[in-house]
C-alpha cells in the first residue's frame, strides 16, 4: 500500500491538491482512494464537522475526540491491499492541542498511526488561509479566525521535522508540480 498524507490550515488547499492528485495517480493507473476528514461518509466524522462550527471547550474536545474516531476508521477500512490512499488532514491535527502537550501526544500518535514518507504539509501563511475561507463561503469553524490559524500554524511547525513542507501560497498549479515533483517514484517488480 503507497500512503500519501496532505494535511495543513483550512484553506491551505488540502482538498483541491488532494483531488487533483488522485487523478494524477489514477491517470497513470494507480488505483486510489481518497479520504478527506472529518469524513461525511460517517456517524463520526459527520459529528465530528457539526462540533467544528458550534464553540466553546467542549465542543471542541467532541470534534477532536470524533475525528480521532473518523481517522482511525479509514484506517482500519482503507489501508490495506496494492493500492494508493489519500488522506487528507492526519496527525497535523495534535497542532490543535494545548501547546504543552503537542509534541508527546504527536510522537505517541504517530508511533501508532502508519507513517510514510509522502506526507505533506502545506504551509499557508494564516492570512492567506482566511482569505481563501473567506472566499469559498458557507459556514465558518471555530478554528477559523486569525489568531487561531496564526495559533496552529506556530504549533504546527513544531512538529513538520519529518514531513515534506510545500509552499502553499502560489497558484495551485505551482503548488501540485512541487508535490508531484516530491513524490517517491513507485517501483515495480
Amino acid at each position: 500500500m503507497r500512503f500519501i498524507v496532505i494535511d495543513g490550515l483550512d484553506g491551505s488547499g488540502k482538498d483541491t491538491q488532494a483531488y487533483r492528485l488522485k487523478d494524477h495517480l489514477s491517470n497513470n493507473g494507480s488505483e486510489v482512494v481518497l479520504r478527506i476528514h472529518p469524513s461525511q461518509d460517517n456517524f463520526f466524522g459527520k459529528f465530528s464537522k457539526k462540533s467544528l462550527t458550534r464553540g466553546g471547550k467542549f465542543d471542541r474536545m467532541l470534534a477532536t475526540l470524533f475525528y480521532g474516531f473518523d481517522v482511525i476508521r479509514s484506517i482500519l477500512l482503507y489501508c490495506r491491499g496494492d493500492r494508493t490512499v489519500i488522506f487528507v488532514r492526519y496527525t497535523m491535527a495534535c497542532a490543535y492541542l494545548p501547546k504543552a502537550i503537542i509534541r508527546p501526544v504527536y510522537k505517541i500518535v504517530k508511533t501508532i498511526l502508519p507513517h510514510s514518507e509522502e506526507m505533506f504539509f502545506l504551509d499557508v501563511s494564516p492570512e492567506e488561509a482566511l482569505r481563501r475561507v473567506h472566499s469559498r463561503g458557507g459556514e465558518l469553524e471555530m478554528f477559523e479566525t486569525l489568531p487561531h490559524m496564526e495559533k496552529v500554524r506556530s504549533r504546527a511547525m513544531m512538529i513538520v521535522d519529518d514531513w515534506k513542507v510545500v509552499d502553499g501560497n502560489p497558484a495551485p498549479d505551482k503548488v501540485f508540480e512541487n508535490i508531484v515533483n516530491s513524490l517517491k517514484i513507485k517501483r515495480t517488480g
